[in-house]
C-alpha cells in the first residue's frame, strides 16, 4: 500500500482551500519576473506563514527554473525521528495536488551510513511542507521530491552528509535543485536581526560553510536552518556552485507593524 503524507499545516501556515491558496500566492508574489530564469544549484528560502515570508520565498522561486528533481532540506522543529530523516513514503499532498517522491535519489541516499528511512520527523514538520505549493505553482512541468529533515549536527557530520548527498545527486545534477528551508533571526528587534543576519549571509554568499557554522554559534544567531544550509551549500559546491546571491531580505514587522520583535527571512540563489 502506498504511503502518502497529508498536509500538517494547511489552514495555518497557508490556506487549505486550493483557490484561496492560489490567490494568496499570487498576492504575495506580486508582479511576475520578466528576466531570464536562473538554473540554480540550490536556493535558500524561508518557511514562515505565507503572509509573513511568502514574498521572500517568491522572490527566489519566480527567478529560477524548477527542474524535474528537487531535494528539500529542512530543520527538525519537532524533535521526532532520526538525525538525518529521509522521507520513506511515496507521495506528499498539498491543496494543489500530489507530488511523487524521487525514489532513485532517495534509494541512493539510503545506501549511506546515517541516512535513515523515516516518517516521524516529517509527520508534523512544516519547514519542507510550506515549500511545496510554491514549487507546484512555479513549476513548468512535473517534478519529484526528496524530503530530508536534519537535526542539529556537528560541523564534521554535516560535511559528511553533504558529501553523500552530492554523490547521490551527481548522476542527475543537471536536473536537480536543492531547496534549503530556513528562517533567519527570531524574536529580536529588526535592526539587531539585520546586523546579525548580515554576518551569516556574508558567509553564504562566499559559500563558506565553516564561517557560517562558526558565526551562527559564536554570535548566537537564531537561524533555525543552519544545518540544512551547511549541508545544502556544501553539496551545491561539490556539484559546481560558485557563489551565493541574496535576492531578498525581509522580516515579520513589515506585515505586523511591530519591529521590536521580528522573525527575519532571507532569499538566496546559489549558482
Amino acid at each position: 500500500m502506498e504511503k502518502v503524507r497529508q498536509p500538517a499545516v494547511a489552514g495555518t501556515f497557508y490556506p487549505a482551500d486550493r483557490e484561496e491558496l492560489l490567490a494568496l500566492i499570487k498576492f504575495v508574489c506580486g508582479e511576475p519576473y520578466r528576466g531570464e530564469k536562473i538554473k540554480a544549484k540550490a536556493v535558500l528560502v524561508p518557511h514562515a506563514g505565507y503572509i509573513y515570508s511568502g514574498k521572500t520565498a517568491c522572490e527566489v522561486y519566480k527567478r529560477i527554473e524548477i527542474p524535474p528533481r528537487v531535494v528539500l532540506l529542512g530543520p527538525n522543529h519537532t524533535g521526532l525521528g532520526a538525525p538525518v530523516s529521509v522521507y520513506s513514503g511515496d507521495y506528499w499532498v498539498t491543496p494543489l495536488g500530489e507530488v511523487e517522491i524521487d525514489k532513485e535519489i532517495r534509494d541512493r541516499l539510503l545506501l549511506f551510513y546515517g541516512f535513515s528511512p523515516d516518517e516521524e520527523a516529517h509527520k508534523f514538520e512544516h519547514s519542507l511542507e510550506v515549500q511545496l505549493p510554491f514549487l507546484q505553482f512555479f513549476a513548468q512541468s512535473e517534478f519529484k521530491i526528496v524530503p530530508i529533515v536534519l537535526s542539529l549536527l556537528r560541523y564534521e557530520d554535516a560535511l559528511y552528509v553533504a558529501k553523500r548527498l552530492a554523490a547521490a545527486i551527481e548522476p542527475y545534477k543537471d536536473e536537480t535543485l536543492i531547496v534549503i528551508s530556513s528562517d533567519m533571526s527570531h524574536y529580536i528587534p529588526a535592526e539587531k536581526a539585520k546586523e546579525l543576519d548580515a554576518l551569516a549571509i556574508e558567509c553564504m554568499e562566499k559559500l563558506d560553510t565553516a564561517c557560517l557554522y562558526e558565526r551562527v554559534f559564536r554570535y548566537q544567531i537564531s537561524m533555525c536552518g543552519v544545518i540544512p544550509a551547511v549541508v545544502g551549500i556544501e553539496a551545491a559546491k561539490l556539484l559546481g556552485a560558485k557563489t551565493g546571491i541574496l535576492v531578498d531580505y525581509t522580516n515579520s514587522g513589515q506585515t505586523t507593524g511591530d519591529y521590536s520583535s521580528v522573525v527575519a527571512y532571507a532569499g538566496m540563489i546559489f549558482v
